[in-house]
């Protein structure tokens, strides 16, 4: 067997495969250079641990279910000049979740609210942060499962327990008795000890008239609302810059 394809065969044994879509560049650099083994083998391993980091944030982007990739990179700051760039950079540091701190997005839909949110969730999962992201709806929708299944213990503890929870189209519908005493542990669990972001296209104040009970309400509002960024955006949507313009013939 030529050694390239011995290499190769001992690595996958190994599990060492991040190696191996560089070992020929590297053998090259080492012949080239004059490289002592050490370096050569420095520069082999310095290729696993990279690989393992880019799986390693690719499972967690997945497991979080952020969808499409939106950062903080690509959003377009000069779309919308009251978003305060410096502000939501601050908040891609992920800093608030030393502190368990929240952060809300409010303002008209296409203005970049799930964008925010997914972006500062994405830089979360980049610095090894638990993510789980949900739409109000598919975090209801999976509720109603998860309490039909004998599932629902499961749930709370990975809703709880999660290092950053994103709820998107927060207040988007009314909440019945039962979804909101979910959400109540929900957020109760969660309170000073980890992060919740949340997008809505209501303002915090018509919140309360959503839920069935006011003193349930007040409960759930006030934890969310305290220690938490409120940042509200305003303007056009962004998708009307793609809209069709149709001339008259």
């Amino acid at each position: 067997m030529p050694m390239h394809a011995q290499l190769t065969t001992q690595l996958r044994e190994l599990k060492l495969s991040g190696m191996i879509p560089q070992i020929e560049v590297r053998l090259l650099e080492a012949q080239q250079n004059k490289l002592a083994y050490s370096e050569f083998l420095s520069m082999l391993l310095s290729d696993e641990i990279s690989t393992r980091a880019t799986r390693k944030i690719t499972r967690s982007l997945t497991k979080a279910r952020l969808g499409a990739e939106q950062t903080i990179e690509s959003f377009d700051f000069l779309f919308n000049p009251s978003i305060n760039a410096a502000h939501i950079r601050e908040l891609g540091t992920c800093n608030f979740l030393h502190s368990g701190d929240g952060v809300f997005f409010l303002g008209p839909t296409g203005t970049g609210k799930t964008h925010l949110a997914k972006a500062i969730a994405h830089a979360a999962c980049r610095r090894a942060y638990s993510v789980a992201f949900y739409s109000l709806h598919w975090l209801l929708v999976e509720f109603t499962a998860a309490d039909l299944g004998n599932r629902l213990n499961a749930l709370v503890k990975k809703l709880v327990t999660v290092d950053l929870l994103v709820i998107d189209d927060f207040a988007f519908s009314s909440f019945d008795q039962r979804a909101a005493e979910f959400l109540y542990t929900i957020v109760d669990g969660r309170y000073a000890k980890r992060s919740i972001i949340i997008t809505s296209n209501r303002s915090v104040t018509d919140w309360g008239a959503l839920f069935p009970d006011p003193i349930m309400a007040n409960a759930i509002l006030d934890r969310l609302a305290h220690r938490s960024h409120q940042i509200v955006i305003k303007g056009e949507s962004y998708r009307k810059k793609f809209k069709p313009v149709f001339e008259n013939a």
